[in-house]
């Protein structure tokens, strides 16, 4: 773990012409991690807290302040403990982290079309960099899974005024394959053009909600731009949003990737006790891609989420429940 940055040391950083390419995944150090002891006795000096956004790599503060050096930061622990597997997730794929942290950036407070339209762009420039191309030749199926449920993908039941949706993959722990995403996007469509459907109920057969992305799809796309507009005109998350007022997800089991991503668009989120949330896409040298760093970052904050996604760890539904990821935690 290399040292703290102090506040003064950092006003001698900026000063100095190397130092953001040194702080980047191309310098020798690809993070920052800034020591917030005594941040109420240094002016926030606006030309500096702008070099602080501005810098290549992920910056971190580390300690209690609570003032515009913490707030200019990517992300946020209490103990140098804490940063631990922050810098190790940015250590694996400094690359990947480091676009993480410059869209969360540069989307915070855009309209949620925009946004979401550069997290696409995002994920499509790390689906041709050596990370994710690392991870895929080692993990590559050789062909995509198959289910062994009945039914469609997608079961629907309606109800005079309510309309209840039901995930229907469980032998595929209802993995977010092509098939899933276009049976959503069917669903959801029906949704928008009823207004007499007064609310809307999602949840999933079998264990779980959704363990995300199906990963024997990983990678077969024709290529990244093609891939991007799919995502431009096929992305789920887009369709909950628009009808998020009478939309309820219920949350269960594992959570993963876009098994939490999707439905933190949705206009209210109940977990129950045994539901768990994880982010692991830095993992693959890629991002979330299913919408998530617009739909949960606008549920717990562009730092509480850069944190989430830089360290992977798995959070219980008591730690999302005080995140306000989800709403209620119910039985």
């Amino acid at each position: 773990m290399p040292p703290l940055t102090s506040l003064a040391e950092l006003g001698l950083l900026a000063r100095d012409p190397g130092a953001r390419s040194a702080i980047s995944a191309l310098g020798g150090t690809p993070f920052l991690l800034l020591d917030l002891t005594g941040d109420a006795a240094h002016a926030p000096y606006a030309a500096l807290l702008d070099w602080l956004r501005a810098l290549p790599g992920p910056s971190i503060a580390v300690g209690s302040g609570d003032g515009p050096w913490a707030a200019a930061c990517d992300a946020r622990v209490a103990t140098l403990a804490e940063a631990e597997s922050l810098v190790a997730g940015i250590r694996r794929t400094p690359l990947a982290a480091t676009v993480l942290v410059q869209l969360l950036r540069a989307s915070e407070g855009l309209p949620l079309e925009a946004a979401l339209f550069a997290e696409s762009l995002a994920y499509s420039t790390l689906q041709t960099g050596p990370e994710f191309g690392a991870w895929l030749r080692t993990h590559r199926a050789p062909e995509p899974l198959r289910h062994r449920d009945l039914g469609p993908a997608v079961l629907i039941e309606r109800e005079s005024g309510v309309l209840r949706l039901r995930l229907n993959r469980p032998s595929l722990r209802n993995g977010m394959s092509v098939e899933m995403r276009d049976a959503l996007i069917e669903a959801l469509q029906l949704v928008l053009a009823d207004d007499s459907l007064e609310s809307v109920s999602l949840g999933g057969e079998g264990k779980c909600f959704s363990t995300g992305g199906d990963l024997s799809e990983f990678g077969t796309a024709p290529d990244p731009a093609t891939a991007h507009l799919v995502r431009s005109l096929a992305l789920p998350g887009r369709l909950l949003a628009a009808c998020a007022p009478r939309t309820t997800v219920r949350l269960h089991g594992a959570c993963v990737g876009s098994g939490i991503e999707f439905p933190a668009f949705a206009g209210r989120l109940v977990a129950t006790p045994d539901a768990w949330f994880q982010l692991p896409e830095l993992k693959f040298g890629l991002i979330p891609g299913a919408g998530g760093t617009v739909s949960i970052a606008r549920r717990i904050g562009r730092q509480r989420l850069a944190g989430w996604v830089l360290s992977g760890r798995r959070i219980d539904a008591a730690t999302a429940l005080a995140w306000g990821l989800v709403d209620a935690i119910e039985d």
